[in-house]
């Protein structure tokens, strides 16, 4: 099967001459995509295009480029704390591969999670089960659902210090789009200071209005999908891992396992890659000379039930967010949410 996701990102981010030339070959389409999305938003901002408004509170978790912001973690961490407010959010997803929606409900059981292309048909159909809020994941650009909050991802490990907009680049709208936003929160894994700093220079210039947080996406724990058994993650110090990723960047997955002092042996696969039961056994047949097998949560949900008994526990790494700067913008953000609902 052909990589269409390593092909563009080889594109995206190479340094190479072939990768400059196909950039420059994309350009007059990149262009063209971007003079769309300019008109669009300008229908929207002069209100020629009046967005559907709703009876409770919407948030917006979404970003400006393609994949791997942390789109899905941050909106569940966001229903986590409604619900520890006494509120009853739900979500509503266009759910791409199915992953994303049974992520969401293994990390908020309990937590509606309605999957819809129609955002807006989504959103009614939550407000129909009772909720208090509604929290959009991936939603920035579908701005004909109105929202009360618009909550902005951007990724420290992904910047380059420019936006080349589809095709030529991941982005789906420039930076200067940013100002739409309520809250602004610089998502990372792997990236240092320096680069979070670049990152909110950047931000500085173009929407110096809008408050900025920082979180950071570390692994927590390993646990297994067959018993559900939890590890510390100091066991994997010196441990030889098979590390499996079907995720927008796995490189950073498997950095975070090496920067734990794992042997990784990595198996990555196109974002929202659907495993079948012959990779599954191939994974696992590779993996017999492996300390553990680790992935994952977006890719547990999709293995566990196909992963041979015979081959032992699958761990997957659970990630913790961590709000390192911003907090006080955060708590605001939910205070006036959540004042709506009351």
């Amino acid at each position: 099967m052909v990589d269409l996701r390593g092909i563009t990102n080889s594109i995206w981010a190479g340094s190479d001459k072939g990768a400059t030339a196909a950039r420059a070959l994309l350009s007059p389409l990149e262009l063209l995509y971007r003079g769309v999305v300019s008109a669009r938003s300008r229908l929207y901002d002069a209100k020629l295009l009046r967005p559907e408004q709703f009876s409770v509170p919407v948030v917006s978790v979404g970003n400006l480029s393609v994949g791997g912001t942390g789109k899905t973690p941050v909106a569940a961490w966001i229903a986590r704390q409604i619900l520890e407010r006494g509120a009853a959010p739900a979500i509503v997803l266009r759910g791409y591969g199915g992953d994303e929606t049974m992520v969401h409900e293994r990390l908020n059981a309990g937590v509606p999670v309605i999957v819809a292309a129609d955002r807006v048909r989504g959103i009614r159909e939550a407000i129909a089960q009772g909720v208090d809020v509604v929290i959009l994941d991936d939603a920035f650009q579908h701005r004909r659902a109105a929202r009360d909050v618009d909550v902005l991802l951007l990724d420290a490990d992904a910047w380059t210090g420019s936006a080349r907009l589809l095709p030529a680049g991941p982005w789906r709208e420039p930076l200067r789009a940013a100002r739409r936003a309520s809250l602004i929160i610089v998502t990372r894994k792997i990236a240092g200071a320096n680069a979070v700093d670049d990152l909110r220079r950047a931000i500085s210039r173009v929407a110096p209005n809008v408050p900025v947080a920082v979180a950071h996406l570390a692994p927590a724990e390993l646990r297994s999908t067959a018993t559900g058994y939890t590890l510390p993650l100091h066991v994997v110090n010196g441990a030889d891992l098979m590390a499996i990723a079907a995720i927008a960047r796995p490189e950073s997955f498997f950095k975070q396992l090496t920067a734990l002092g794992a042997i990784v042996r990595p198996h990555s696969f196109p974002d929202h890659h659907r495993f079948n039961r012959r990779e599954a056994r191939a994974l696992a047949d590779s993996a017999m000379s492996s300390d553990f097998v680790v992935c994952t949560l977006k890719d547990a949900v999709k293995l566990e039930s196909i992963w041979p008994p015979q081959a032992g526990s699958l761990w997957y790494v659970s990630q913790r967010l961590k709000i390192e700067e911003g907090q006080p913008h955060i708590d605001k953000m939910l205070d006036n949410l959540l004042s709506v609902t009351r």
